[in-house]
C-alpha cells in the first residue's frame, strides 16, 4: 500500500494506492509501467531508477543484474509524480524476490536513496489520516497502520481521533530510517546484516533476495549458453557439404 496526497482547490487529502510488481529473469532491469504508459512524471521515474542502484549495490554483489521487474500503481488513471512511493516500491520488489508476504494492513510512504536510507516526504499528516479514514470505514482491527520516514516523526500533527486510536492500540504509526528497518516491520523477518565472507545471515530477507538474484543470473547464463550452442549446431548442419549424387 502506497500513499499519495490529492489536492482539490483548497482541499488536500491522503489516498492509498495498490503497488504491484512482477519479476522474471532478463536483462531489462526495472521497468516503470507508469512511464511506459506516459502516466509517470520525471521525479517518479528517477525514484524507480534509484531502486536498481540499491539492488545492484547491496544485493547483487559481483554478479550482473539479470532480472526484469515491472512496477505499477494499480488502477491509476492520472499522472503520478514524485518519489515518495519509492520505498514502498522497493519493499514490493524485495517481498517478491524473497518470496515473503508483506502485511497488507500497513501503508508505506517515504523516499529512498541508493544506499537504502529512507528520506523525508511531504504531506505526512494527510497520508496518515487518509489511510486511517479508509481503515476506519472498513473497521479497525488493531493490525493496521502507516510506516513513515523517521525524519518525519517531528512533523506529526494528527487529528485527535487518530491519536486516540494509536493510544488504544487500534492503529499504529511505525517509523523507519533504513530499508532494512522497514522490511523487518513489514515481513516480521530479520533483514540480515552482511557477514565477513560477503554473504548475509542465513534465512534473512537480504540473504533470500541475494540468493534469488544469483539463481536468476545462473539461469539466464545457462539459457543463453544453451541457445548459443543450438544456434551453432544449426549453423554447422546448414553449412555441412551435401553427399555426392550417386546417379
Amino acid at each position: 500500500n502506497g500513499l499519495a496526497v490529492i489536492g482539490l482547490g483548497d482541499f488536500a487529502f491522503g489516498r492509498p494506492g495498490r503497488i504491484t510488481v512482477s519479476v522474471g529473469a532478463g536483462r531489462e532491469g526495472l521497468i516503470d509501467i507508469e512511464r511506459e504508459s506516459e502516466l509517470g512524471g520525471r521525479l517518479h521515474t528517477k525514484g524507480v531508477l534509484i531502486l536498481g542502484g540499491y539492488l545492484a549495490d547491496k544485493l547483487a554483489g559481483d554478479i550482473p543484474m539479470s532480472l526484469v521487474a515491472r512496477l505499477t500503481f494499480e488502477q491509476s488513471y492520472e499522472e503520478i509524480d514524485g518519489d515518495s512511493a519509492s520505498s514502498a516500491e522497493l519493499y514490493a520488489i524485495l517481498s517478491h524476490l524473497a518470496d515473503l508476504p508483506i502485511k497488507q494492513g500497513i501503508a508505506v510512504t517515504g523516499s529512498v536513496n541508493q544506499k537504502g536510507q529512507v528520506q523525508p516526504i511531504g504531506g505526512v499528516n494527510h497520508k496518515i489520516e487518509g489511510f486511517f479514514n479508509v481503515c476506519q470505514a472498513k473497521g479497525l482491527t488493531g493490525e493496521q497502520g502507516v510506516m513513515i520516514p523517521a525524519s518525519n516523526v517531528e512533523h506529526l500533527m494528527l487529528r485527535e481521533e487518530v491519536v486516540e486510536a494509536v493510544q488504544q492500540g487500534q492503529f499504529h504509526i511505525y517509523s523507519a530510517s533504513t530499508i532494512d528497518e522497514g522490511i523487518e516491520i513489514l515481513t516480521s523477518v530479520k533483514a540480515g546484516s552482511l557477514q565477513p565472507d560477503g554473504s548475509f545471515e542465513e534465512g534473512s530477507v537480504n540473504q533470500r533476495v541475494s540468493q534469488r538474484l544469483h539463481d536468476m543470473a545462473g539461469s539466464l547464463r545457462d539459457f543463453m549458453r544453451s541457445h548459443s550452442e543450438e544456434e551453432q549446431e544449426e549453423t554447422s548442419q546448414n553449412q555441412s557439404p551435401k553427399p555426392p549424387d550417386s546417379g
